[in-house]
């Protein structure tokens, strides 16, 4: 790349950065009826623009195709008519959700008389970097909007013709509104360096969210000089108690497996009690080879499935997030065996356990550290919009300064607010 071109990289995103910062100050002084308003206007300009969204993404889809881009990428890139709709259906029920700012929480009165609370302000200005899924540029530009933040959004070339169209109807929507129209911003151009350049514009960019791949989010993490918030990746766990009725455990080791297994939020690893393994684990298997899963098994496993091809697991597979149709399965003695394995192997983002017995429910939840943990369901509930947030910014597997799927409330901090009528420190 020649010079011309990295100085012009570097003013066209400085200016970006900047315009941001403004309007951060713009939106930390908005009413909660400006936002609401504008996410409003928002939702209607992308559903106005419906058509061009489906077009634009054709386009993405086509350039895919001709790159070889397939499997779990190609199926988060995609955008009908319907998932424009949910766009702007999710925006909605952001707008609707309590407004996350303002008001002092936890008051308490000093002894010396003075009253000391905590109020929800913005973080200021957030940096999306992503991959595929042109949904999470309105996503993103939602919560960050009702949250009271600026966003600069830089998504992958893959998905480039969509994200400019449904950022030109964000900020169509925002011409409509009180709000700053450089309150969203995409980067115009593809070029990697952009990223780059975003990274050390820490005088006006508080927090980098990457949201992709594992390579990705550590490159934006080695380089970036802003605090990044991380998950690299789900290697996501159902546990198998011996007492598990056999159909729920069927049941809900599909869903996890093969509804959508090209996300974060799908299962990798099954681990099953050896007291339930001969019961539940054939019938679990059948189902699964019936829906195309390739399985990848410890020699328990492979001994009580002779007649299905079971690879023998390895030390990686434990390790792996393969975003695809394979499971690995592990039969392990005890619950205890369960957690060690989950501690050892997890990546602090989602695990379940199927269970009859409350006790083994109860030690479960309180012994696992990961983000989400559920009961007797599926781990594709790990998802904002399932959980009540109305959508999601990402997911979290870092515990400062957010834990598992955020939403607009994780997008704010608190600082300390204090009443008094005259008090000096002695």
């Amino acid at each position: 790349m020649s010079t011309t071109m990295e100085l012009s990289v570097e003013q066209v995103i400085a200016s970006m950065a900047q315009g941001a910062r403004r309007a951060s100050r713009s939106l930390a002084r908005s009413s909660a009826e400006q936002r609401t308003d504008a996410l409003l206007a928002i939702a209607d300009a992308i559903e106005a623009r419906a058509d061009q969204i489906v077009v634009a993404n054709s386009l993405d889809l086509r350039n895919a195709d001709e790159g070889g881009i397939t499997g779990a990428m190609r199926n988060r890139l995609e955008l009908d008519a319907a998932g424009v709709r949910k766009l702007a259906t999710a925006i909605r029920e952001v707008a609707a959700q309590p407004d996350p700012l303002g008001g002092v929480e936890d008051e308490q009165v000093r002894p010396n008389g003075l009253r000391v609370g905590r109020m929800r302000i913005p973080l200021g200005v957030i940096a999306m970097i992503y991959e595929s899924r042109p949904n999470v540029t309105a996503d993103a530009a939602a919560l960050c909007l009702k949250a009271g933040n600026a966003i600069i959004l830089r998504g992958g070339s893959e998905a480039i013709h969509s994200n400019r169209a449904i950022a030109d109807a964000i900020r169509e929507g925002l011409r409509d509104s009180d709000l700053p129209i450089d309150a969203v911003q995409l980067v115009p151009v593809t070029d990697r360096q952009a990223i780059d350049v975003l990274l050390r514009q820490e005088d006006f960019i508080d927090l980098v969210i990457p949201r992709g791949g594992e390579g990705l989010i550590r490159a934006v993490t080695e380089k970036s000089r802003i605090p990044v918030l991380q998950h690299y990746k789900g290697v996501c766990h159902v546990f198998v108690d011996a007492s598990a009725p056999t159909e729920r455990a069927v049941d809900i080791v599909r869903n996890a497996k093969v509804q959508r297994p090209g996300v974060c939020n799908a299962l990798e690893t099954l681990l099953v009690h050896a007291d339930a393994a001969e019961r539940v684990l054939p019938a679990i298997a059948q189902r699964l080879v019936e829906e195309g899963v390739s399985l990848r098994g410890c020699s328990t496993t492979r001994a009580l499935l002779p007649d299905m091809d079971v690879a023998t697991a390895t030390e990686e597979d434990w390790h792996a997030e393969y975003l695809d149709l394979t499971l690995a399965i592990r039969v392990v003695p005890d619950l205890e065996a369960a957690l060690e394995h989950i501690a050892t192997y997890g990546s602090s983002h989602t695990e379940a356990i199927v269970t009859d017995d409350d006790a083994s429910a109860d030690a479960f939840v309180s012994a696992i550290q990961s983000s989400t943990v559920l009961v007797n369901a599926s781990t594709r509930f790990a998802d904002g919009g399932e959980l009540g947030l109305g959508a999601e910014i990402g997911i979290s597997t870092s515990k400062l300064h957010a834990f598992g799927p955020m939403g607009a409330n994780e997008l704010t901090t608190r600082k300390f607010v204090v009443f008094g009528d005259g008090q000096v420190r002695g």
